[in-house]
């Protein structure tokens, strides 16, 4: 028998993920969002007896109500909500004490975390040149709420991280129905450097995260895409 996933959150990217599910040999055993679990209580260990792993693509508020819950009836899962940074000790607290794997991912593209690894050697690189400073620039379709994005944030850590202790300039666009693109530039006195990712649409981010739940199914702890595609943290 294949995974078996309860989807939380079912908007647009849940629907993406129950689209893919069959694809990866996945079963979709139950799908919660506010009109059957809006105050958590479709999470109990009865209804959800089957599921193996939750994928979470709801909202910040609701992450947070909920991986406790989740935790509490030892259900893994992937986390592809953003915006509940600030309570992320918080919750990795809940995920220790209660012994599950959890993943978490501001971006759940492939590509998006093989271009944060370039982004992060070129960061490295430019630290070494204070002639050239460094911009973000990230454009999402219309109705996405938080700006800047959860993947923004985490190239602007990453870049920190390798070393850019200069200011980076973080700027979003919200228009139309673009699924994301992701600049990174260094700008220096004679020449101008643009790293660039672009998803065409949702599928990869619904791919990686289906991925991500596969491999965390019998996993304990608190990790990233990163650790599920077996590349490793320089910072």
């Amino acid at each position: 028998m294949g995974l078996r996933i309860v989807i939380v959150g079912y908007g647009r990217m849940g629907k993406e993920v129950e689209a893919l599910a069959e694809t990866f040999n996945c079963e979709i055993v139950e799908r919660l969002d506010i009109h059957n679990n809006a105050s958590g209580e479709a999470i109990d260990p009865a209804r959800l007896s089957e599921a193996d792993v939750a994928i979470d693509f709801s909202t910040a508020e609701a992450t947070v109500a909920n991986l406790p819950r989740l935790a509490r009836i030892g259900l893994n899962t992937v986390i592809g909500t953003t915006g509940w940074n600030d309570r992320e000790s918080e919750l990795k607290r809940v995920v220790a004490d209660a012994s599950i794997g959890v993943v978490v991912a501001a971006n759940f593209s492939v590509g998006v975390n093989i271009f944060q690894d370039l982004v992060e050697r070129a960061a490295l690189l430019f630290s070494q040149h204070e002639e050239f400073g460094a911009s973000i620039h990230e454009t999402h379709h219309a109705a996405k709420i938080d700006a800047p994005s959860g993947t923004a944030l985490a190239l602007e850590a990453a870049m920190k991280a390798s070393g850019y202790v200069r200011p980076i300039d973080v700027a979003s666009t919200r228009v139309g129905s673009v699924p994301g693109i992701h600049t990174v530039g260094f700008d220096g006195p004679a020449d101008t450097i643009m790293l660039t990712h672009t998803a065409r649409n949702r599928t990869t981010f619904a791919r990686g995260a289906i991925e991500a739940a596969q491999w965390v199914k019998d996993r304990q702890g608190w990790f990233t895409m990163r650790d599920v595609l077996g590349m490793t943290y320089r910072a």
